[in-house]
């Protein structure tokens, strides 16, 4: 296992997964650098997966930070609007709305340990 640290969450990626090679969307830059290097764009990049015939997902991607700021500004948003940017249809902003859930979980169980 190739492991990726950030502070104390860690992830482990298999063997059989290659970190080599010209990859062309973020999940490439992550597996040989780590998840640390890229910017928010890449990031939620990776997490809207694929774009549209268009626009890829870079793209959206940049677009979303560039209209609310930051990943807070995001969370901060109705769901109306994200169904403003084109290409970021249902699913996408089903993993959007997952990713952030996740933060948000995250965020409460390290307070509340914190508490303890």
């Amino acid at each position: 296992m190739i492991r990726f640290t950030s502070g104390e969450i860690i992830m482990a990626i298999p063997r059989h997964f290659t970190t080599e090679g010209s990859w062309r969307h973020p999940g490439g830059k992550l597996l040989r650098s780590g998840p640390e290097t890229l910017t928010d764009a890449e990031l939620l990049a990776i997490i809207i997966s694929s774009g549209s015939p268009r626009k890829p997902a870079e793209q959206i991607a940049k677009e979303l930070i560039e209209k609310f700021q930051s990943f807070r500004g995001m969370a901060e948003q109705d769901v109306k609007e994200f169904m403003k940017i084109k290409g970021l249809g249902q699913v996408k902003l089903c993993r959007i709305a997952a990713a952030f859930e996740i933060a948000r979980r995250i965020v409460n169980q390290v307070l509340e340990e914190q508490k303890e």
